[in-house]
């Protein structure tokens, strides 16, 4: 039951259409109808359509579909853009944590948006699923297609039934006898076009552009070759794009090197176009400019060192430099498959701040305390009995909508302290609330009060760290989908087939597209011979004209 031998002897899978050989209807539908024949897959069996039993029938008839295809990436490409309604977390300020970010700027929308996973969008489990049930997609659909359609044109035979000739496109019968030497002078004419000719007993099978039909096929090993790269994306190691902050003087990991590389910067600058020396060009710049500030380039002097020895918790790293380069926009520091952009910088970003510990009656000074604001200490021993501990740190300081103290970001923007004040008076502390221009004492007798003294700022060189080994997978998925394109859009697949036997000619064409080039091929192939020119059906008041007048039945038989 799993095979269906045609009258002329070629047996054909269950599910098959048209036989493979002679172009036989199979199917009880098709035996029984007059209309052209439906050529796709050339009448070949389809898993698809042919097995629905089991559950793996089932699912493999569900992503055959082009349509199931089809709203999978309607539905793919609407996720993709509820991801661009608000930035992604990654692109959020650095140091702003996304569980507050999105409602802070965005009110309760944002806070939806966060809570429905929006905000890391691309990395989420469900947009992962969506984009490799595309990928399955895509391969059932090829395999459902393909495989049958290579069987079909593997298997075709030269010679055709007349119902099958007769239910093509294009079709003529000439009454007339083939001679020899018309009969070769047309299979020369049909080399000469670049035809592939068999013939077998006075039939001929022209055929040329086959692999155009495997276009649309190469064009899903691309895409699907493009999906895996995609989706390498997100295995550990294949792929980091992430931003490194970093401050003059300052050492820091490198993100996406498991702690074995860092990064030191010795010094930031920045080199601006001036005025009366720069070439004519640069002069119209700067003076558009205004404030004649036009930047000519962004420089870190950095240092990169490797870890010496295993990563130990707690435990100071050992650092062995490996190069000292200096990275400028499009000059990336480069290192083992890493890449170090310059993107961006900040001038005169808070560094450290330094206040007094001063008795308020008398504005007598018992200390310096210098806050460094990245890693500030909890205590400070002035000596003498005279401690200062920081109770609170708020990096970003801000009072919420209930009016309480709080930070939108972990960097020192709008720095604020909360400060106790121990001394031989007061040994049990006072409280002092502390911020730039600023001071709320905890008590009005406060005998003692931190009053700012001054600030130290640094630079700061904004650095993106990229790795990218999923990039050659994604050119060259890339590169095979538009083999497919072309291979698929400027060549057709062509076939004519020509019987010759008991005083007629019979002769009809196909091909997947331009039957204005194959009508025009068989104005030239058929030119002299006396043989009439096919007509195309389709356009005829009624398509089974021809079949009718000759009271054929489909199987080429007497009626």
């Amino acid at each position: 039951m799993k095979e269906v031998k045609c009258e002329c002897g070629h047996i054909n899978p269950i599910g098959t259409v048209l036989c493979e050989s002679c172009g036989n209807p199979i199917a009880a539908k098709e035996k029984n109808s007059s209309k052209l024949l439906d050529m796709r897959y050339d009448g070949s069996a389809r898993r698809s359509q042919t097995y629905n039993k089991t559950i793996v029938d089932k699912v493999w008839n569900f992503f055959s579909s082009v349509k199931v295809g089809v709203w999978l990436i309607v539905i793919t490409l609407l996720a993709s853009s509820l991801g661009t309604i608000f930035p992604q977390e990654r692109f959020i300020p650095p140091g702003a944590s996304a569980s507050t970010y999105y409602e802070e700027q965005y009110g309760s929308f944002g806070k939806l948006y966060y809570t429905l996973g929006f905000h890391d969008l691309y990395n989420s489990w469900w947009f992962l699923a969506l984009v490799a049930s595309i990928g399955i997609s895509l391969v059932i659909c090829s395999l459902d297609r393909v495989i049958p359609l290579y069987r079909a044109l593997k298997n075709q035979g030269v010679i055709k039934k007349e119902g099958f000739m007769r239910r093509q496109r294009l079709f003529s019968e000439t009454d007339k006898t083939l001679d020899q030497h018309t009969y070769e002078g047309i299979i020369r004419a049909m080399k000469q076009k670049r035809y592939r000719v068999r013939e077998e007993n006075g039939h001929i099978l022209a055929e040329k552009g086959r692999f155009s039909r495997w276009g649309p096929y190469v064009n899903h090993i691309g895409l699907i070759i493009f999906l895996i790269g995609a989706m390498l994306r997100f295995v550990p190691g294949m792929y980091v794009d992430e931003t490194l902050w970093v401050r003059e003087g300052e050492t820091a990991p490198i993100p996406g090197t498991d702690g074995q590389y860092f990064l030191k910067n010795n010094a930031f600058s920045i080199d601006r176009y001036e005025t009366g020396n720069e070439k004519e060009v640069f002069e119209n710049a700067i003076e558009k400019a205004g404030d004649g500030q036009v930047v000519k380039s962004y420089k870190t002097d950095a240092i990169l060192y490797k870890r010496e020895g295993e990563v130990v918790f707690g435990e100071k790293p050992k650092l062995k430099q490996v190069t000292e380069h200096d990275i400028k926009v499009n000059e990336p520091l480069k290192f083992d498959n890493f890449s170090l952009y310059q993107v961006d910088f900040k001038q005169n970003e808070l560094d450290q701040m330094v206040f007094q510990l001063i008795r308020k009656d008398t504005e007598k000074s018992f200390g310096t305390v210098k806050i460094n604001l990245l890693e500030p200490k909890s205590e400070y021993d002035l000596g003498s009995g005279y401690k200062v501990k920081v109770m609170s740190y708020l990096p970003d300081f801000y009072f919420d909508d209930d009016g309480t103290p709080s930070t939108k970001t972990r960097n020192p923007n709008n720095p604020a302290f909360v400060f106790e004040m121990i001394s031989p008076e007061k040994p049990k502390g006072e409280k002092s609330f502390v911020a730039i221009q600023e001071t709320v004492e905890g008590s009005d007798n406060n005998l003692y009060k931190m009053k700012f003294d001054r600030v130290e700022t640094k630079n700061v060189t904004g650095l993106t760290v990229r790795k990218d080994l999923t990039l050659g997978v994604l050119i060259v998925g890339g590169i095979i989908f538009m083999i497919g394109v072309v291979q698929g859009m400027y060549w057709q697949h062509r076939r004519i087939w020509l019987s010759a036997k008991d005083g007629k000619v019979l002769v009809a064409g196909h091909t997947n597209k331009n039957w204005f080039g194959l009508k025009s091929d068989l104005g030239v192939l058929l030119n002299g011979s006396g043989i009439k020119q096919p007509v195309d059906q389709k356009e005829l008041p009624d398509t089974t004209s021809i079949s009718k007048s000759k009271g054929e039945g489909l199987d080429g038989g007497s009626q």
